[in-house]
């Protein structure tokens, strides 16, 4: 219901992921998914639609996309009209260009991630779409190499590439030996998912959880000790509230209904439950009342291996203040001493320039969000609220 009452919020960012969330639940406000998806058609095919005005429009990247083809084959769309079939083609030269960067060098990788890559993969083979070996063998080297975040199993990425290779295995298009390496695949993905359990269950943190268990619906294994252990962990963090990002949101949605995005490929759209129904007097905003308290926040910038910080200053902000609300308070206290960038992504805004200096795919560096000492956030900067005295550093690190 929450999902579905933000799907209504003019403010929220247009996001395909829940859109296919709400399509694979049990349950549906078929009028109000319906609107969405027109929403959707309106930004990533404006040329289809009368209400977006002439101009250049940005043209998405690869897991956007892929994103975006998901939802249309959630909603049982005819694929095999020109404008449809010109996004499916978007998508493999996204992916043929994703490939040639991995080739540039030795190790390389793509031009986006393989998170974005591997989501790519999964969109088209859901689509029954034939997909070019070459992309699925660069997919299967970089596997063999593990996927980190730092010094961390990437869990959430892990879990796409999985997916991805589950849909491939069942794609009943390619030769028995790539088969066969597929088949491998998956399975080495799996026994690393699951090796990368915590002991409260998680599967890395809470946040990456849900993806990991949507892999492990797909796979066959919602059975085991290990699922059922992840499924307790998401529902007691759910009670407790701690899912409010959109994006998380909709990655979790399938699983409580014990579903993956491989549950896509089948849909029907027939006999739908029409059953729910949004309280008007309850607004989809997720705006955050900020409370009268003052709190103080010590915000550092750390690039190393410059010994001295770049920023160390105390900052204070209203009780339940975002470290977003934090940034923008220390810009507009000392202009010139403090600056940041942030671009735009479904997974909210993500940090790409601290005192000038940009976070670059090409060196591989990113603005690391720490509370001091060393831990690393599990939020992004619009979700985290820090606590009264907390020490936050951001810290220009390898990943």
């Amino acid at each position: 219901m929450e999902l579905l009452r933000l799907s209504q919020d003019l403010s929220e960012e247009l996001n395909p992921s829940v859109y296919v969330a709400l399509r694979l639940s049990a349950d549906h406000s078929l009028e109000k998914e319906a609107q969405y998806l027109q929403r959707l058609k309106n930004v990533f095919q404006p040329s289809a639609s009368s209400s977006i005005a002439g101009g250049q429009q940005k043209q998405p990247n690869t897991g956007r996309l892929a994103l975006y083809l998901l939802a249309l084959r959630a909603a049982c769309q005819d694929m095999e009209t020109l404008l449809e079939r010109q996004l499916v083609t978007r998508l493999k030269y996204h992916l043929h260009r994703e490939k040639e960067q991995i080739a540039f060098k030795r190790n390389g990788r793509p031009i986006t991630s393989y998170y974005q890559y591997s989501l790519g993969v999964l969109a088209l083979c859901i689509h029954g779409k034939k997909i070019d070996t070459h992309v699925i063998q660069k997919l299967l080297n970089a596997e063999q190499h593990k996927f980190t975040h730092g010094r961390k199993l990437s869990v959430d990425t892990m879990a796409m590439v999985g997916l991805a290779f589950a849909c491939l295995k069942q794609a009943n298009l390619y030769e028995p030996k790539l088969v066969a390496a597929i088949s491998l695949a998956v399975q080495r993905v799996t026994d690393r998912i699951l090796q990368a359990q915590t002991t409260k269950g998680t599967f890395g943190n809470i946040f990456s959880s849900p993806l990991a268990v949507q892999l492990l619906i797909a796979t066959g294994m919602s059975k085991k000790s290990e699922c059922h252990k992840g499924m307790d962990a998401l529902l007691g963090s759910l009670e407790q509230g701690h899912f409010q990002n959109p994006m998380i949101m909709s990655q979790l949605l399938p699983v409580l209904d014990g579903k993956s995005y491989l549950d896509i490929a089948t849909m029907e759209c027939r006999a739908e439950q029409d059953t729910l129904e949004l309280d008007t007097k309850c607004p989809g905003s997720r705006t955050v009342i900020l409370g009268t308290k003052m709190i103080t926040v010590q915000l550092a910038v750390e690039h190393p291996p410059n010994p001295e910080a770049l920023y160390n200053h105390s900052i204070q902000v209203p009780s339940g203040a975002s470290l977003q609300d934090v940034l923008r308070t220390a810009e507009e206290q000392g202009p010139g001493q403090f600056m940041f960038e942030t671009q735009n992504t479904l997974h909210g805004p993500f940090l790409t320039t601290v005192m000038g200096v940009k976070a670059s795919n090409g060196e591989r560096r990113y603005w690391q969000l720490l509370q001091a000492p060393d831990t690393s956030l599990q939020k992004g900067i619009s979700d985290y609220q820090p606590q009264d005295g907390e020490s936050i550093i951001l810290k220009f690190s390898p990943w």
